[in-house]
Parts: C-alpha cells; sequence; structure tokens
C-alpha cells in the first residue's frame, strides 16, 4: 500500500478559524478504521442530556472531524498509528469531558490488543468524575454495551470482558501514575499539569509503554490556564503553536487550537460578541451566546480585573499575559504594552549612562537584578510654567534572577515556573552559594568597563555579600548605593508606574518579570501605597524591587560618564 503524504502544519489557521472551517489540517490518512469509529462514536448516548440522545445526533461536525482523523491515523495492514499525538485547546463548556469519554469508549470497544490499558489522566478526583461518569452512563443505557463491560465505580475501572482490556480513569494527585504502560492515553484539563512540579516527567511515565505498542495515541486537552501558562503546559502549547504554524515539521504531532488570531487581541475585537463562537465551536449546542454574554458581563461587573481575565481566559481562550490580582501595582496594568525587544548588550551600547539595582538572595528567594540604561535622544522636550526645557529620554529595563536549589525544593509550586524561566535564560538556578552574587557582580563588571556605569542601588539590609564581589572585581564603594526601602521607596515606584504609562519605559519582554510583575501588591502606608513583599504572598517580587532601586538612582538624572579625552601615545 502506498503511504500516505499528510502535514500536520495549517499555517492559514487565522483565515479558518473566522470563517469557522474545519481546523484539521488533514483528511483522515485511512478511511476504513475512520468511518468505523465514527460510526460506533456517533452511536453513544448522552445521558445528561435530555431524551439521552446518540452523540450523532447532537454533535457538531468539528467532533466528528476530530475523532475521523484520531482513528483514521491507523494503518490497520502495519498496526501502526501514523500520527500518535493530538493536542486539543478548546474554550471551557464545548463538551470537552463528554468528547474524552466519547473517544476512548470507541477505543476501548475496537482495541484488538489482550489486556490492552487505556487510562484516562485527570488532575483532580473532580476532573475525573467528569470523564468517568459519562463513559458509565453510556454504557448503562446501552444493552449491548453492558454485557460487553464491566464497570467498577470503586476504582473508576471498565473492563472489556472479551479482550480484559481496561479502561481507567487516574486522579494524579499522587504517585499513581507509576507502572502504567497504556497503550491509550488522554490527559485531561494538562493546564492543572502545568502547575505542578515534576509533571512533565510523571506524564512521560505514563505515555512510556507507546514505545512498544505501535498503535496507541496520546491525547491532550486543555482549556486556556487562569494564570500566565506554565511548565508542561506552557511546553505543549508552545509547541503545537510551532507545528500549526509550520515553524516546526512534525507529522505525528497534530495540533487543533481554537484560539483567536492575535489582531483580535491586539485591537480588542475578541470582546465583541459576534465573535466568540472562534473559540466556541460548539456555540449553539453544549454551550449558547447567552449563557457566555452572562458570564463574562457579571466578571466584568465585579471589577477585579482578575476575575474578568478568568472569565476571558477559561470562556474566551485568551491568555494571561501578566496576572491583575486585587491590591495589585499599578504599573502591571500597562507592562504588557510597554514591551520591547533587546538583549543586555544592545542597552548597553545603545545607553549614555546606566544603573542597576539588586534585592533578595536568601536560600529559599530570588536574587533580583535589574539595569536601567537611558538613551542620549530625546524621545521629546517640553516646556514648564517656568520656561525651563526639559528633555525626556526613554528608559530600557532588562532583568535576570538566580536562585539557589533549595528554592525548588521549598516552593515546589513554582518549580514549573522557575524551569521555564531557566530555559528562556532570564533565572540561573546556581549549585554552590555565593555564584548568584559573583554572576551579579560579572554583569556589573561588564558594564563598569564600558564607562557608562553611575551606580548600583541595594537594599542596605543583607547586601554585604553583594558589596563584598562588587568590591572585588574593581567597583569603588562610591558607586554602591543604599537605597531606602519600605515606605520610601513608595515615590519611585510612581515614577516608575509613570513612566510605564506614559510610554517612557521600555522592558525587554521577558516572562521573568512579567510574573514579577503580576505578584506585586501594594498597601496603604502613611498618605500614600508602597509595594509590599508581604502582601505579595508566595509571589516572589525581587526583580521588581531591584528594578526600583535601579529606578532611584536614574531618576536623579544622572549625568553621561565623561569620556577621556583624545591622547596619542609614542
Amino acid at each position: 500500500m502506498t503511504q500516505p503524504i499528510w502535514t500536520t502544519a495549517l499555517p492559514n489557521w487565522q483565515e479558518k478559524i473566522i470563517k469557522g472551517d474545519s481546523l484539521i489540517p488533514c483528511s483522515p490518512l485511512f478511511k476504513a478504521p475512520s468511518e468505523i469509529a465514527l460510526r460506533v462514536f456517533k452511536e453513544l448516548r448522552l445521558v445528561d442530556v435530555l431524551g439521552c440522545p446518540k452523540i450523532g445526533e447532537v454533535s457538531k461536525q468539528w467532533v466528528f472531524d476530530f475523532v475521523e482523523v484520531i482513528f483514521g491515523a491507523y494503518d490497520a495492514t502495519a498496526k501502526k498509528r501514523l500520527i500518535k499525538e493530538f493536542f486539543l485547546l478548546i474554550s471551557k463548556k464545548n463538551s470537552k469531558s463528554t468528547l474524552a469519554a466519547g473517544i476512548m469508549l470507541t477505543a476501548l470497544i475496537l482495541n484488538e490488543r489482550q489486556s490492552c490499558e487505556l487510562v484516562i489522566i485527570a488532575p483532580t478526583k473532580e476532573v475525573a468524575n467528569n470523564s468517568f461518569n459519562p463513559m458509565k452512563d453510556m454504557i448503562r443505557v446501552d444493552g449491548e454495551l453492558s454485557a460487553l463491560f464491566n464497570v467498577s465505580e470503586h476504582t473508576k475501572t471498565i473492563t472489556h470482558r472479551a479482550t480484559q482490556a481496561t479502561l481507567k480513569v487516574i486522579a494524579a494527585e499522587s504517585d499513581s501514575l507509576a507502572g502504567v504502560k497504556a497503550t491509550y492515553v488522554l490527559v485531561d484539563e494538562l493546564w492543572v499539569f502545568g502547575k505542578r512540579s515534576g509533571a512533565s516527567s510523571m506524564l512521560q511515565e505514563a505515555k512510556g509503554g507507546l514505545a512498544s505498542r505501535p498503535e496507541g495515541f496520546v491525547i491532550y486537552l486543555s482549556t486556556m490556564s487562569d494564570e500566565p501558562p506554565a511548565g508542561v503546559f506552557k511546553e505543549k502549547l508552545d509547541y503545537a503553536r510551532d507545528v500549526r504554524d509550520g515553524e516546526i515539521d512534525d507529522r505525528r504531532f497534530l495540533p487543533i487550537l481554537y484560539e483567536f488570531p492575535k489582531s483580535y487581541i491586539e485591537n480588542g475585537d475578541y470582546t465583541n460578541p459576534e465573535n466568540w463562537y472562534i473559540t466556541n465551536p460548539n456555540l449553539g449546542a453544549s454551550v449558547d451566546l447567552e449563557y457566555l454574554t452572562d458570564t463574562i458581563s457579571r466578571a466584568k461587573e465585579s471589577h477585579d480585573k482578575n476575575t474578568l481575565q478568568t472569565a476571558l481566559a477559561k470562556h474566551l481562550n485568551v491568555e494571561i499575559g501578566i496576572s491583575l490580582r486585587a491590591n495589585r501595582w499599578a504599573g502591571a496594568e500597562f507592562w504588557e504594552k510597554a514591551a520591547g525587544s533587546f538583549t543586555l548588550d544592545e542597552l548597553i551600547e545603545k545607553s549614555e549612562v546606566i544603573t542597576m539595582g539588586g534585592d533578595g538572595g536568601g536560600l529559599d528567594d530570588l536574587l533580583g537584578c535589574a539595569v536601567i540604561g537611558r538613551l542620549p535622544t530625546p524621545k521629546y522636550i517640553y516646556t514648564d510654567d517656568y520656561n525651563v526645557r526639559h528633555e525626556v529620554k526613554q528608559w530600557w529595563v532588562w532583568v535576570k534572577a538566580w536562585c539557589h536549589p533549595i528554592a525548588l525544593e521549598r516552593r515546589k509550586q513554582d518549580e514549573p515556573r522557575y524551569r521555564d524561566f531557566e530555559a528562556d535564560g532570564d533565572l540561573v538556578i546556581v549549585k554552590n552559594i555565593g555564584d548568584d552574587v559573583a554572576e551579579f557582580a560579572d554583569i556589573a563588571k561588564k558594564i563598569h568597563d564600558s564607562g557608562k556605569l553611575d551606580r548600583i542601588g541595594l537594599d542596605p539590609a543583607g547586601a554585604d555579600d553583594i558589596v563584598i564581589a562588587l568590591e572585588s572585581i574593581g567597583i569603588a564603594r562610591e558607586q554602591i548605593t543604599g537605597v531606602s526601602q519600605g515606605w520610601k521607596l513608595g515615590g519611585y515606584q510612581k515614577v516608575c508606574e509613570r513612566k510605564i504609562a506614559s510610554g517612557d519605559l521600555t522592558h525587554a519582554n521577558q516572562p521573568l518579570m512579567a510574573w514579577c510583575v503580576g505578584n506585586a501588591r501594594v498597601k496603604l502606608s502613611g498618605s500614600g501605597v508602597a509595594m509590599s513583599k508581604s502582601e505579595s504572598g508566595n509571589g516572589k517580587i525581587d526583580p521588581v524591587i531591584a528594578m526600583l532601586n535601579a529606578v532611584a538612582l536614574m531618576s536623579q538624572n544622572p549625568a553621561s560618564p565623561k569620556k577621556a579625552d583624545a591622547a596619542v601615545y609614542f
């Protein structure tokens, strides 16, 4: 038989999703298995719908397309599946769990391997029930299926009486995946696993059985995360986007992502209810426009931007860039718009004067480093009420951070993000105590050697190690300044907010800093507000404090270091 030719890329996805066309990039590779599977799938009944209709009677075409491409990737002659992994990103209430139940029950019915293992991996017991209960009910209302399967509610296991194949729903809240050697794997709500330490290794273990079971598949289902994507979810989402866009050629991985085109996010068209069909392909079936409108309207009326962000993420798949929670720092609301693209070397090259700031450094803490460069060309010039001319020059901000492995052990909830930041190159997980301050000093020396360093601002409390490291590489004590913290830093916090909001401060668009800015909280302090580490809870903000320390120095408008007079030596 001639090997089929196909691609899993869909470069014109934006045009297709706007038109409401199918997002499946290829037809079923083998017609016979796809048709058989679709007939089986369509006969399953939905007990939680009035009248217990068959799936084939009430589902939309995109559901059938998805089922066809999964089962149609199986080469029955070679006993091998040519597309092994599938990733579906879809908004909440679009029958994701019911789809999972139907697909896996269909796989169990059609499976030919004796004592085969099939698993649905859910992050919690509640999510596990969302998949197990529909399967249990599909079997209960069908006489043939009731005779074919044994259902164990206690272990959430369905056993095929003839092949002894088992379909088990596992709530992966512990090490319950150890020893699983499944042929067919479905991972539900992948975004939750993205918040868990070690989730990537756990899922890798779960799908390890596919190495010796070539007919198997892995399906990842997820809505968008209620926080900036992290861990294994971010890894899979980024990979899926690259495959979809043609940046990565992987014919064994098929992504289907119901998300808005970038232009809809930038110009605000995603807020128009007329466009909500884009991320809700089941609109008019399991979800209706009135429900979405009410849900998002209530989120807006709450006047809590985090509540609105979460509603948009879950129901419209709008990715959260910065978490805007209660008592958030005002600068966070403008942070994304202030993004630029430059490296530390570019900042040093283009700046006329540079200040640095540092903060943190405890064993379970981050050591934050922030570099602010002032560009030489005025962005604009204005005259005040006293006819004094003022030049406003652009500030560039670049950050880096370090932590010790003990920080990962004590902050398991943040380990996936720390690993992401490490991969970005913005966070260094040091092996030895002292390596962090040494690398901080190396950055300071690089700026110092450029001749553009004005001063370095540090929290006077607990900065001894950094001061010693800086002096050891030749930076004079006069260039190391203690910056008062607490309410005294509040004034510079306001300067920074205004710079960000006005567009006079541009940052290097680093995910590490976006996360820290989203963590920053403020509290009333005297007659104003001040950023508070205690108010920020478990979220780290050390690079933000480091930035404010550097702002405290740059806001004093330091003069550009004078260049040495030209001379000729013989």
